[in-house]
């Protein structure tokens, strides 16, 4: 198990984070899987002091950075004691990737996945997240999920794209979902999209993005340009981002 000082040792551009994770899953397991993406040079499962449990996730270090990029594009979502885990690159920081694009997707069929929502949805941008909401007690689907992306531009053409359309024969709905500790406001709105269209051009905006070089016109370098915030052809302005959605009450992210 990894001490403290390894764990701030550690490559990070060759890290990954792994969560959602089993109990039945260790160290040892946890390596096994890995090392057939490449090399392992650590495995870190943060554990209770009482308990000596992991908490649901852990840390993955490759002895190079493309193996650990390799390892999130092909273990991403898949079941692992019937959960689907997630990896992410450990170096990147979701808060800074999130952009508001968040979608709620509604009237799921039962055997709708975290692992199937990924896949059908990663078709039109990067998603940061894909979450099928269940039942606490007994793990089943409650019929909707979120999903979030790293731009705009993917959740809009998501949204153009699937509301409506047939996921395992039922229509699904998509619209914006919901923000937290908010009454009744969605994200998507101009307000977000302007801050989105402005971020900081150092931050990347998504998963293997490159940082951003100089700034726009009649401003110093690293300095972003103002642009003005773009809305999809006969989307109006909020608050009516979509009609769909969970009603108050439900989720929101």
């Amino acid at each position: 198990m990894a001490n403290v000082a390894q764990v701030y040792e550690r490559n990070q551009e060759a890290t990954i984070y792994v969560g959602n994770l089993d109990p039945k899953i260790d160290e040892e397991v946890l390596w096994e899987l890995m090392v057939q993406c490449g090399p392992v040079a650590n495995v870190h499962l943060p554990r209770d002091k009482i308990t000596n449990t992991h908490q649901g996730y852990g840390f993955v270090e490759f002895k190079n950075e493309e193996d650990a990029d390799y390892t999130v594009k092909i273990m991403n979502m898949i079941r692992l004691f019937g959960k689907p885990i997630r990896c992410n690159k450990s170096s990147q920081d979701k808060k800074t990737n999130e952009v508001g694009a968040n979608l709620f997707i509604g009237n799921l069929e039962p055997e709708v996945d975290e692992k199937m929502l990924y896949d059908t949805f990663s078709a039109f941008g990067v998603l940061l997240f894909a979450k099928v909401m269940r039942d606490p007690d007994t793990g089943a689907s409650r019929g909707f999920g979120f999903i979030s992306y790293d731009s705009f531009e993917g959740s809009d053409a998501a949204l153009a794209g699937m509301n409506g359309q047939f996921l395992c024969n039922r229509p699904i709905s998509a619209s914006y979902a919901y923000k937290k500790e908010t009454k009744g406001e969605r994200h998507g709105s101009a307000a977000e999209r302007l801050i989105a269209a402005n971020r900081p051009s150092d931050l990347p905006k998504g998963p293997g993005a490159a940082p951003a070089k100089g700034g726009g016109k009649g401003g110093p370098p690293g300095m972003p340009s103002m642009r003005p915030p773009m809305l999809p052809p006969g989307m109006p302005p909020p608050p009516g981002m979509g009609m769909g959605g969970p009603p108050p009450g439900m989720p929101r992210y």
